[in-house]
């Protein structure tokens, strides 16, 4: 599998498909969701319609319609509440679930935001270690690419430390 870090802009990735860090409505909201929710266009909000809702750690799948990437992989980060209300087990559940939705599909590429690091105030440190354990025990499965899209020069510099 490559595994690959990026810095910029999640929507103007072609890829088969990339990850919405949403909220449990799947109904858009600030940060990485907004912007997806704004590239992809109205029609993904009506298809989030039609799925009810996803809880923490759980992934859904759409279609991508205005972005490059064919498929949005929505999933439900959990809220930092200082490590001890298993927030690592539900980030992990988070990163596994794309991954096995993604292979369900037969979809080989796939794009990372840095779940739940924004307003949900997990440390980006402790999210990358997940993300990037979580990602590297998929290898033998459909996907074989796999970006860590980091929003900012010091999320690369995380991930990048991460994956070495």
């Amino acid at each position: 599998m490559e595994i690959e870090i990026w810095t910029g802009d999640i929507t103007r990735l072609a890829v088969d498909a990339i990850v919405n860090a949403a909220n449990e409505r799947l109904l858009g909201g600030g940060g990485v969701d907004g912007a997806i929710h704004r590239a992809a266009g109205p029609d993904l909000l009506e298809e989030c319609r039609t799925i009810g809702g996803c809880p923490t750690g759980e992934a859904v799948i759409t279609g991508g319609y205005r972005l490059p990437a064919r498929h949005v992989i929505h999933t439900v980060g959990p809220v930092w509440h200082g490590g001890a209300q298993g927030e690592a087990a539900l980030l992990r559940a988070c990163y596994r679930n794309c991954m096995a939705l993604s292979d369900s599909h037969g979809l080989e590429s796939i794009a990372f935001p840095a779940i739940s690091t924004g307003v949900y105030g997990y440390p980006m440190r402790k999210a990358a270690e997940i993300a990037v354990s979580e990602v590297c025990a998929y290898a033998d499965k459909t996907v074989r690419r796999v970006i860590f899209a980091c929003f900012d020069e010091a999320g690369t510099a995380v991930y990048s430390e991460v994956l070495q």
